[in-house]
């Protein structure tokens, strides 16, 4: 009797532990897309003349490949309205933009969830 009662606490952690993983992804996953939206949607959403990028828009390589290689150029000049017009580089912070980036490669037209910005 006491055996099972230990088994059923061992059991009734776990699913608690993975309950709470679950929710930790799901919150970043919505952090992501809201930064997406805060920081990238408004200059680059349906009909601008900035293109307009989702993260369907591209394959995982290629916006890893953006990341790492083009964002800095990029988008150095770019000014950001929504932060007191301060360079985008600096407006987003490299935490976040990593966040961004994540969002984005885990949702490109090649992964397995494809997403639009919504």
């Amino acid at each position: 009797m006491r055996h099972e009662r230990g088994l059923v606490l061992v059991v009734l952690v776990a699913v608690l532990a993975l309950g709470l993983a679950n929710v930790a992804v799901a919150a970043k996953k919505a952090q992501g897309q809201d930064l997406y939206k805060e920081h990238c949607k408004p200059c680059h959403a349906e009909n601008s003349p900035n293109g307009e990028y989702t993260p369907m828009t591209l394959i995982q390589d290629q916006w890893q490949r953006f990341f790492d290689d083009e964002y800095a150029q990029s988008h150095a000049e770019v000014k950001d309205p929504h932060h007191d017009n301060a360079p985008v580089t600096e407006a987003i912070s490299a935490e976040d933009l990593e966040t961004i980036k994540k969002w984005t490669i885990d949702h490109a037209a090649d992964s397995e969830h494809p997403m639009t910005c919504g």
